[in-house]
């Protein structure tokens, strides 16, 4: 099965006063099922991860009444306030839904780079782990160490980071971001998404600007942690989805170790398959 673990819906009527701004006029408007099927067809894509990309529990029973209506949504990354004094139970209610697979707090927009590694998150994350639910990390590279510290706290808690943690491909930086992420990577619960890469590379949007980011996640995570996702329609802003899909497997090609074709079949599906429990509902 072949899955884009990482795409987004939404409505602009929902959204007042969140991003994205009018000014980004390629994704400015509303994306729902229709909008995104015909990519999936032409790239032979099976299934989805549909990402939250909004902090509201109400937008999360929004995405999971899309993925009701849309057979190929097979699982919803959510959202819940890690810090509620009901964080718990509303983690169990959610988690009552078979599509809603993972949680993600919106690390990135945090002022607070500690955020995450405050024990007040514990009950939450220990409510995710009794249901099997995956934490995404939507983390910038400064904010890694935090993480590392949250992981280690719970080291039976799935963890995939989004993005490659955002490394800062336009300015081709690779350190700090690099030590930071082998110390995650050295934690067999975590994992990693290959997405979102085209909207960090500035003007670099080709191979030979990803392609030391992406070795080192290969080197890092290796062939069974690490999966490919669209970041739609955020990748709008960077190049469209057939694109991304050919620019990812010429990647690939330029692995070392080159990847097997059990490998790229891990990566580009059965990774996410495996990781959120993906299955026909």
């Amino acid at each position: 099965m072949k899955v884009d673990a990482h795409q987004h819906f939404w409505r602009l009527a929902d959204r007042q006063g969140q991003w994205p701004p009018a000014s980004l006029e390629a994704i400015h408007r509303d994306f729902g099922p229709a909008d995104l099927a015909p990519h999936l067809r032409a790239a032979g894509i099976d299934a989805t991860v549909l990402v939250q990309s909004l902090p509201s529990v109400a937008d999360t029973h929004w995405m999971l009444s899309v993925a009701d209506a849309t057979p190929w949504v097979l699982g919803v990354v959510g959202w819940v306030d890690f810090k509620a004094p009901d964080a718990a139970g509303q983690i169990e209610a959610l988690a009552r839904h078979p599509r809603l697979k993972g949680l993600r707090p919106m690390l990135q927009d945090l002022p607070d780079d500690d955020w995450i590694a405050d024990p007040a998150c514990d009950a939450a994350a220990r409510a995710m782990q009794r249901h099997g639910l995956v934490f995404d990390a939507l983390v910038l590279p400064r904010q890694l160490r935090a993480l590392a510290r949250f992981a280690h706290r719970h080291p039976e808690l799935s963890l995939v980071i989004d993005h490659g943690a955002k490394p800062f491909i336009a300015r081709g930086e690779i350190e700090p971001w690099l030590s930071d992420m082998a110390a995650l990577a050295a934690m067999p619960q975590v994992h990693c998404k290959v997405s979102g890469l085209l909207t960090e590379a500035g003007e670099r949007r080709d191979a030979e600007a990803l392609l030391p980011y992406v070795q080192a996640l290969w080197a890092l995570f290796g062939p069974r942690r690490l999966l490919w996702g669209s970041d739609w329609p955020v990748l709008e802003l960077a190049a469209d989805y057939a694109a991304w899909w050919r620019l990812a497997h010429d990647l690939a090609r330029r692995l070392h170790p080159l990847p097997q074709p059990d490998d790229l079949r891990a990566l580009f599906g059965g990774n996410a398959a495996r990781l959120y429990h993906l299955a026909p509902c």
